[in-house]
């Protein structure tokens, strides 16, 4: 569409930009490279009654086999500065892992856990990713936010409602009232640069010991009040089960992997059987922690 500008794509797959690489098209694609163009191609969607989805890495979505309607925009800003000693500030598209990185080359901790996380600011906010004990709700500050009316404006730690996996904006995905993380505060700590190195490559050496190479989006489901989800889908027979192209890792149960032609319904009707299992063996609700987007009906 014209009033989008000339970096727009059409039918563009979505299985380029998650890490399932699962899904359809999308019948409208843009990258935006900055907060302020994120804000303005949200805008213009929004006049122009263009359904929107603000996605970051596609880390944790599922995309449906049709794909999606209307216009997908990727948060692709990057810009990232600290100030006042301890504070970092990032926009939305800015990648996790490497903010973890330069913060402990400056010895500043408090994302050191998010070594190994592949997503965005933008997505580790929203589902308040976290790993080995730390989470963003810990160190997030403020956030900058485009809201539903086209207003801009910043919320606190505690507006933003952090709680396990989940916050404010959590479950927004796709509807009109989505909130969009435009940027983000974090409030970091002094540590000795050393203990943090230490730290990360620790974790990096956890997570490539215990978790799959495979295409995936990540921990499915989220854990229960009593136990890891992981621990319960082995429990119920089903690492290593297989439909289609998606697998329940033999490596880590919690994980569903795309084996190479993985279909987005492949990966449903697999997280459909395990909530189904798991709740007839042991009476418990497996709640996902991934997001499904997309036409998922009809």
């Amino acid at each position: 569409m014209a009033a989008l500008g000339d970096g727009i794509l059409t039918n563009e797959p979505m299985s380029l930009h998650t890490s399932f690489r699962i899904g359809g098209p999308a019948d409208l694609y843009a990258l935006a490279t900055s907060a302020q163009e994120l804000a303005d191609l949200v805008s213009l969607a929004r006049e122009h009654s263009i359904p929107y989805l603000v996605i970051g890495r596609g880390t944790n979505i599922l995309v449906a086999d049709k794909g999606i309607r209307g216009l997908v925009i990727e948060n692709g800003g990057r810009e990232t500065y600290f100030k006042d000693g301890a504070v970092l500030y990032a926009e939305g598209g800015a990648l996790l892992r490497e903010l973890a990185r330069e913060s402990a080359r400056r010895g500043l901790g408090g994302l050191e856990w998010a070594v190994g996380i592949p997503g965005s600011v933008g997505g580790a906010i929203v589902g308040n990713a976290g790993a080995y004990g730390g989470y963003v709700g810990d160190v997030a500050r403020k956030a900058t936010v485009l809201t539903p009316d086209g207003m801009v404006r910043e919320l606190s730690g505690a507006e933003m409602g952090f709680g396990y996996r989940a916050s404010r904006f959590k479950g927004q995905a796709g509807k009109g009232e989505q909130e969009v993380v435009l940027s983000a505060e974090f409030m970091l700590r002094p540590e000795p640069a050393q203990a943090l190195a230490e730290k990360m490559a620790d974790y990096v050496r956890r997570r490539e010991a215990s978790q799959p190479t495979e295409p995936s989006v990540g921990s499915v489901f989220k854990r229960t009040k009593q136990y890891p989800a992981g621990f319960l889908i082995e429990q119920a027979g089903l690492k290593g089960a297989r439909i289609g192209g998606a697998q329940v890792s033999p490596k880590h149960a919690n994980f569903i992997v795309n084996l190479g032609e993985a279909r987005a319904t492949d990966v449903k009707t697999l997280i459909d059987l395990t909530q189904e299992r798991v709740r007839e063996q042991f009476g418990v609700g497996l709640e996902l922690e991934i997001e499904l987007v997309g036409e998922w009906n009809g």
